[in-house]
């Protein structure tokens, strides 16, 4: 397996946490990926039309291209890998991908969509440039290239940034102790932030928190799961147990015995 990344350059990094690359090298298999509160720009090398999957019943429930949008997620979503597999992305920050497509980010709340949806015929042109390029570093160079001609002004409002801010450095506070800070109707403020974020301010924190988890989890031998519930802010372990299994539809322990290379994967039986 072959897995790298890349700083994009400002002004993009303003936008773009990092340009990923991965490229499988076992049997077929699934994974369920689990919230990351941010959205993803995923491009196929290998297929170009991508099953998509029910996370319950884990039957096929529709397609997408190669070339698709991630919305941010509040549950976990299935893709298939196969032994030739071939994926390159970009990672937005959180409402980053505001700067780039014109849709309000909770449109796109748990949705996967072909880009061609929203940058028409450009979708396929990027796949195709892509695929000229010889190695991996020339095709993230172009790939940085192609978002930097699509980045528009960004039209925001600066409390949704200010609360971004205050909850990245104050992960286990409740929400209510920054928006008290802001001014805004609790109502006002949710849409401002959900149209920018894609979800809510209290969805969005609970998706962090999860990812906290998940951090703390890598490498982790053994774990103390009271500890770690109390460490991410969740009442009690039976807190810790419940948001696992809404986000993850799986329980703590569970997630250990089948999380993959990346925290947010968790390996399906086929």
């Amino acid at each position: 397996m072959i897995y790298q990344t890349y700083q994009p350059r400002s002004p993009l990094s303003q936008f773009v946490e990092f340009l990923w690359y991965w490229e499988g090298d076992k049997s077929p298999s699934r994974s369920c990926l689990l919230p990351i509160g941010s959205m993803e720009l995923v491009i196929d090398l290998h297929e170009d039309e991508i099953p998509l999957f029910d996370l319950y019943s884990k039957t096929q429930c529709g397609s997408t291209k190669g070339v698709r949008i991630c919305g941010v997620h509040s549950k976990g979503f299935i893709i298939a890998k196969d032994q030739n597999c071939s994926v390159m992305g970009a990672h937005f920050k959180p409402g980053g991908s505001a700067a780039f497509f014109t849709i309000p980010g909770g449109e796109l709340h748990n949705q996967i969509i072909s880009l061609e949806e929203l940058w028409q015929g450009s979708a396929t042109e990027l796949r195709g440039r892509l695929l000229e390029k010889p190695t991996t570093e020339t095709r993230f160079l172009v790939l940085e290239q192609i978002l930097l001609s699509f980045m528009q002004p960004l039209d925001y409002h600066p409390v949704v940034d200010f609360a971004l801010r205050e909850f990245d450095r104050l992960p286990t506070s409740p929400v209510s102790t920054v928006t008290s800070q802001i001014g805004f109707s609790t109502r006002h403020f949710n849409q401002l932030f959900r149209n920018r974020v894609g979800l809510t301010p209290k969805l969005y924190c609970r998706v962090r928190r999860l990812q906290k988890v998940l951090n703390l989890l890598n490498g982790k031998a053994p774990i103390d799961w009271v500890e770690i519930a109390f460490t991410c802010g969740y009442f009690d372990q039976a807190h810790l147990i419940h948001d696992f299994r809404t986000f993850a539809n799986c329980t703590p322990t569970e997630y250990v015995a089948k999380r993959g290379f990346h925290p947010c994967h968790v390996e399906l039986s086929n």
